[in-house]
């Protein structure tokens, strides 16, 4: 379980991708101790298994499915990744409830700067519609945002300046992907009324 809260980024050093699965290596400033390796990471909001980890360099497993369901599946040496750590008992919840399993991509459709806000709209799919709503909770490449309004072809988001400098948000462009995350309340509270 994560809250969303995005502190460091890595850099994709090294990716392995075959048919079936794929082998990441991220570049980072994050420390991780020997007894954290077979931990959770949520690495761009997918939840990983830290597989092994050597002076700046963490290593991660992604299986087909994983591969199937997120932005990986895209991704090249170079790519800017969110990484965060599991929560731990009595840390601070500053964001909302994260699991680290992405439920859909979509695509950017307008990045618009007002200020210093960026507001993004993102397209998505008319199947997925039902687990948005405006002023409700979503992850977006593992940081936790508000919904700023739903609009016909998917929804829009505003990012402050402090969130565009702690992620890889920063870099976002029309046409990009992102991983998804709904919220966790609203998609058993859906399933309880179906």
């Amino acid at each position: 379980m994560f809250n969303g809260i995005i502190k460091l980024t890595g850099d994709i050093k090294k990716i392995k991708k075959n048919k079936n699965d794929c082998f990441l290596q991220i570049k980072t400033r994050m420390s991780f101790l020997k007894s954290e390796i077979g931990s959770s990471i949520a690495c761009s909001g997918a939840c990983l298994t830290l597989e092994k980890k050597s002076n700046n360099t963490a290593t991660f497993y992604l299986s087909r499915e994983t591969l199937s369901k997120t932005i990986f599946k895209h991704s090249k040496k170079g790519d800017v990744i969110n990484l965060e750590k599991s929560m731990k008992y009595g840390d601070r919840i500053s964001g909302h409830f994260v699991q680290g399993h992405v439920d859909t991509i979509c695509s950017i459709k307008e990045v618009t700067v007002i200020g210093k806000t960026w507001l993004i709209k993102f397209i998505l799919s008319p199947k997925y519609k039902k687990y948005i709503t405006t002023k409700g909770s979503i992850t977006i490449n593992g940081v936790s945002l508000t919904i700023s309004k739903v609009t016909v072809s998917g929804f829009q988001i505003a990012i402050i300046p402090k969130t565009l400098q702690l992620t890889n948000l920063i870099n976002f462009k029309k046409g990009d992907f992102v991983n998804v995350e709904f919220d966790i309340l609203g998609k058993y509270i859906k399933n309880f009324i179906k």
